[in-house]
This record gives C-alpha cells, sequence and structure tokens, in this order.
C-alpha cells in the first residue's frame, strides 16, 4: 500500500508503537496510513507511528472490521469465541493471525471471575511489536461477552520455530518445505 494522508472523522482510539501506550487521536486530525495488513492499520500522527484496531477503521474513513458474539444463555465465557477472537489477530509485518503463525500456547477462563488468561509467545523475543500484540490481544479479547479481563502472559518457553505455524501459515508466508 502506498502512504495515504486522511483526517480522522471521529476521535480515534490507537496505541502508541512499539510501546502499546493507549492513545485517543482527535477528529479532523491529519494522519498518515502507512499499513493496513490483516485488518488493522499503521499511522503516522505529530511524528509518532499509531495502531488502530480495525474495529475502529471507521473514525479514518475505512471500512470497519465487524466482530460481533452472541452471550450465552449461562453467562459464561465461550471460549469458542475467545478463540475466534484470536484469530482475528494478524501479526503487523505480515498478514497471518497469530493462532495460524503458533504464538498462542493457552487460553484458560475463568468465569468466577470474568477472566480470559492467555499464553502466547513471539516470533522472536526482542520483537519490537510485543506490546503492541498484546494490546490488540487483550483489546479483541474483551470483545467476547462475559470478558470483564483479559490477562496476557508472554513466554519464551517453548521458542516459536517455524513449525509451530500451521500449513496454511507456512504456504501463506512462504516458509513451507
Amino acid at each position: 500500500m502506498t502512504q495515504k494522508m486522511v483526517v480522522t472523522e471521529s476521535d480515534c482510539k490507537a496505541r502508541l508503537v512499539p510501546v502499546g501506550t493507549p492513545a485517543i487521536i482527535p477528529e479532523g486530525e491529519f494522519v498518515t496510513i502507512t499499513q493496513d495488513l490483516g485488518g488493522n492499520y499503521t499511522i503516522t500522527w505529530r511524528g509518532n507511528m499509531y495502531r488502530i484496531d480495525g474495529t475502529d477503521a471507521h473514525a479514518i474513513g475505512r471500512k470497519t472490521l465487524a466482530l460481533s458474539f452472541d452471550p450465552r444463555s449461562d453467562g459464561n465465557i465461550d471460549k469458542d469465541q475467545v478463540w475466534e477472537a484470536l484469530q482475528s489477530v494478524y501479526d503487523p509485518e505480515i498478514p497471518i493471525d497469530l493462532v495460524s503463525l503458533g504464538l498462542i500456547y493457552d487460553v484458560n477462563i475463568d468465569n468466577e471471575n470474568s477472566c480470559v488468561n492467555i499464553e502466547m509467545t513471539l516470533t522472536a523475543p526482542a520483537c519490537g511489536m510485543g506490546p503492541v500484540l498484546v494490546g490488540d490481544v487483550e483489546y479483541r479479547v474483551a470483545m467476547v461477552p462475559n470478558v470483564d479481563s483479559v490477562a496476557v502472559n508472554l513466554v519464551f518457553d517453548p521458542p516459536w520455530s517455524r513449525e509451530m505455524m500451521s500449513e496454511e501459515a507456512q504456504l501463506e508466508a512462504g516458509v513451507f518445505f
């Protein structure tokens, strides 16, 4: 994609790259879209880089990613919906979701406290986008009905390797041998 300058159409939720600090970009601000992979947007504004979730894309005049779930009648968190939310989170550098990349190691649901605990890794321990990815996971999983909190624990044991990717992801990334 070529860079494109747009004006925010409403206040826009964003996260500062690479640290993931939440921010609000006010309506009427000029921003430059530098990347739109996996349904999310990377923009620059006032000399800083930010990540805008696809579910907030309307604020920059783009099609909003629709992510909605029906609540369970028993008031519990639906594990399948949590996994669906996780599959909607894409690596910021390649358009492959975190589940297919093999970055999600474990999901535990605590219905008593309405909490989802996730163990995940990164493709490299020094990945500068780690805080942004954690923020993406927290943001999307929090959309699942009955989830009050999301706790993401970054782990590096076992270390990630391309063999953890699904075959489809390996083909998409061109690393299937």
